[in-house]
């Protein structure tokens, strides 16, 4: 179920009706509520998830390995979430070009700094290198002056910042600003972040996109992802952003923000 699964997320076509025998007997009998589908060759199709957390579960459920080790023994240790976590991180007292590592395991976080109230995690690395332009970007975005005197900056890159343990960590700060690409992948992320951290958590987006719109460069994998972000952007309330994915038909990375 795991293949099927993974090959879902990237937006890869999967023989469907094989795909159904994988599934819980549950999920089996819901799944026109959980996916749609759209045939695209002779036992291919392309399957859109339409229930995100029925959709998480059976990821939870497919990750079979009780520990690292077992995953190891199985041939792939990255079938299970590693219970440590190194986190990088820029704060008013290591302010740069070197960052500071934050440990998170399980619910235990070595710091050995001071964290600020609020926190700005940034997904892709060449931005959080130059992490005093992403202030300044977030800080006009946002209408708020986001300074190292009053927000640390961390690397949520690969989907690291969204495991159980980091986002139990985020939960101790004020606010999670997300700078994330603008794309399916980006919104994902946030969801999931938001749906850990409430209104805790706020995505950094310009408050109007119209001058941004010639940095929207980055054409969809597929039709289905595109759509998908759209729908996304608009269920997060990012109306928008949606209407500038429709207005270019393509995704903003994150790195096109240092483009000045």
């Amino acid at each position: 179920m795991k293949t099927y699964l993974d090959k879902i997320r990237k937006g890869e076509p999967v023989n469907y009706p094989a795909f159904l025998k994988k599934l819980p007997e549950q999920a089996r009998r819901l799944h026109r509520n959980i996916f749609a589908t759209q045939k695209v060759s002779a036992n291919r199709w392309l399957v859109t998830v339409r229930d995100d957390s029925a959709f998480s579960k059976l990821v939870e459920t497919a990750a079979a390995p009780v520990n690292r080790l077992e995953a190891a023994r199985q041939g792939d240790s990255h079938r299970h979430v590693t219970k440590v976590s190194f986190v990088l991180a820029y704060h008013q007292r290591q302010p740069g070009p070197r960052p500071d590592i934050v440990v998170v395991v399980g619910d235990d976080v070595d710091v050995g700094f001071s964290p600020a109230a609020d926190v700005l995690v940034i997904e892709n690395e060449e931005n959080f290198y130059r992490y005093l332009q992403m202030l300044n970007f977030s800080s006009e975005a946002l209408g708020i002056p986001l300074t190292l005197a009053n927000c640390d900056v961390v690397l949520g890159g690969g989907n690291r910042i969204t495991q159980a343990s980091s986002l139990h960590w985020l939960a101790g700060y004020r606010k999670v600003y997300c700078a994330f690409d603008y794309d399916m992948g980006g919104l994902q992320m946030f969801a999931t972040m938001a749906r850990a951290l409430g209104e805790k958590a706020c995505f950094v987006q310009p408050s109007k996109w119209s001058p941004w719109l010639g940095r929207f460069r980055m054409p969809p994998k597929n039709t289905e992802r595109f759509t998908k972000a759209v729908s996304l952007a608009e269920d997060l309330g990012f109306v928008d952003l949606a209407r500038a994915f429709r207005s270019t038909g393509k995704f903003m990375e994150q790195e096109m923000i240092l483009d000045d």
